[in-house]
């Protein structure tokens, strides 16, 4: 690999975000309007969850199909080139998720993970979350 190539794809991994994702900030938007206020990203608890409920003791996890490795989505496959590369990076997000959502449960939390797939059905996301919250106060 040339110098000048690892140098792009460096660049272009750091414009991957992390928090404030597009599809986070549709969830974030959908949430709010029905009258849902929570935290966001708190350091304090493991995995800095993207959305924290903490009245409910719930957690929110706005995953996206291919770096979390969504087996029921097309995108959560893994790519065709430099297997070696990315084949250990995705396994170490998954086995990082379990190990984040594990930590939450024995501190008494309620994880739900929302795809960035199921977004895009939007009545049957927010169905999904009403029914992990309960009713908005």
């Amino acid at each position: 690999m040339d110098k000048l190539s690892a140098e792009r794809r460096s660049a272009n991994m750091r414009q991957i975000r992390s928090e404030d994702t597009t599809p986070e900030l549709t969830l974030r938007r959908m949430l709010h309007r029905l009258g849902y206020r929570f935290r966001l990203h708190r350091k304090d608890l493991p995995g800095k969850p993207d959305l924290v409920f903490p009245s409910r003791q719930r957690v929110i996890f706005v995953h996206g199909c291919f770096w979390h490795q969504h087996p029921a989505c097309r995108e959560g496959r893994a790519p065709g080139t430099r297997l070696d590369y990315w084949t250990p990076k995705l396994a170490r997000n998954q086995q990082r998720d379990a190990a984040v959502q594990s930590a939450l449960r024995e501190k008494g939390w309620r994880c739900l993970v929302v795809w960035e797939c199921e977004l895009k059905d939007t009545t049957a996301a927010l169905r999904t979350v009403k029914r992990f919250l309960g009713k908005a106060r």
